[in-house]
């Protein structure tokens, strides 16, 4: 569990690997792992990391948090990582994407997308001791969401330090318009159909998340609670994947549509021709470096 925001300066550990992700973002070059910049296995250090790059992005593109993302929802992904329990992000506001919106070529460095349920809260979650109640009577609404992972770790090579670091491999995320009240939804049955160009390529159900994406959102709520910065009125909280995620390659148009909640539709655009080699080394098609490697592989979720 991540511990509350230190007063302290962060180390120079953590300096070094925020330095690392920040660098590999603004140049489009994946970076090495970050693991091997902190100390093993610590997931508080890692959660420093993560902190210190969302602070610089508040500052430095005059972004705002609007929410969190839930990872490691699936049971196989954290057996792989041999954790026994999700990881979270942050959601910034120039991180969001219109419903049917393109994301412009060399955007993201290694991006692939799933499907999943959002919430968004009416009202605070401040108790560290969260109910599936408690959540119901917060949440005001939800939607139909993508979320377009990314990483800025050379070939999806992470481990839970690597991935929490790098805002748990957070991109971009697409929010349906449609919304519906809890008292109308059944989150944990709901079936979710991925389809890119009209053709299906990854299926789900909400127990498929954590048991339920109300499980998720409890476990989320309680955890950041704890950690002294818990979830407000107007958050969205993407609760984890429903099924697979799936690797974009430009061009690319998906469309998810989950029982009860409606659509959401996101396209990426195609890969720009570079005229001069290595002099845009923010676009291009990246999707194929490593894409299919690492705890991330196609069939797997975040």
């Amino acid at each position: 569990m991540p511990t509350p925001p230190s007063a302290d300066r962060p180390s120079a550990a953590v300096v070094k690997a925020a330095d690392a992700l920040t660098e590999a973002a603004r140049t489009g070059v994946p970076c090495p792992p970050v693991r091997s910049l902190l100390p093993d296995g610590d997931i508080a250090a890692a959660y420093d990391v993560q902190r210190l790059n969302v602070a610089r992005a508040l500052e430095q593109r005059g972004s705002r948090v609007v929410g969190r993302k839930i990872g490691l929802t699936s049971p196989a992904v954290q057996r792989q990582l041999g954790v026994d329990q999700p990881d979270f992000g942050a959601l910034l506001a120039d991180m969001a994407v219109p419903d049917g919106g393109t994301v412009p070529a060399g955007r993201l460095l290694q991006p692939k997308v799933e499907a999943e349920v959002a919430l968004v809260l009416g009202a605070d979650l401040p108790d560290t001791r969260i109910t599936v109640a408690d959540v119901l009577r917060a949440v005001d609404f939800a939607l139909p969401a993508l979320e377009i992972v990314d990483s800025r770790i050379d070939g999806w090579d992470i481990t839970l330090v690597d991935t929490v670091a790098d805002n748990a491999s957070s991109g971009l995320f697409v929010l349906g318009t449609s919304p519906v009240p809890l008292t109308a939804l059944d989150t944990r049955g709901v079936r979710m159909t991925l389809t890119r160009a009209g053709e299906q390529v990854s299926t789900g159900t909400g127990a498929d998340c954590l048991g339920g994406p109300l499980n998720a959102a409890v476990w989320l709520a309680s955890t950041l609670a704890a950690a002294g910065d818990p979830l407000r009125a107007g958050d969205v909280v993407l609760t984890g994947a429903l099924g697979p995620m799936v690797a974009v390659n430009p061009g690319d148009a998906f469309e998810a549509r989950i029982s009860g909640l409606g659509s959401v539709r996101v396209a990426f655009a195609a890969a720009e021709a570079s005229t001069d080699a290595g002099s845009d080394v923010g676009s291009g098609d990246r999707s194929d470096a490593g894409s299919e490697t690492g705890v991330s592989s196609e069939g797997d979720r975040l």
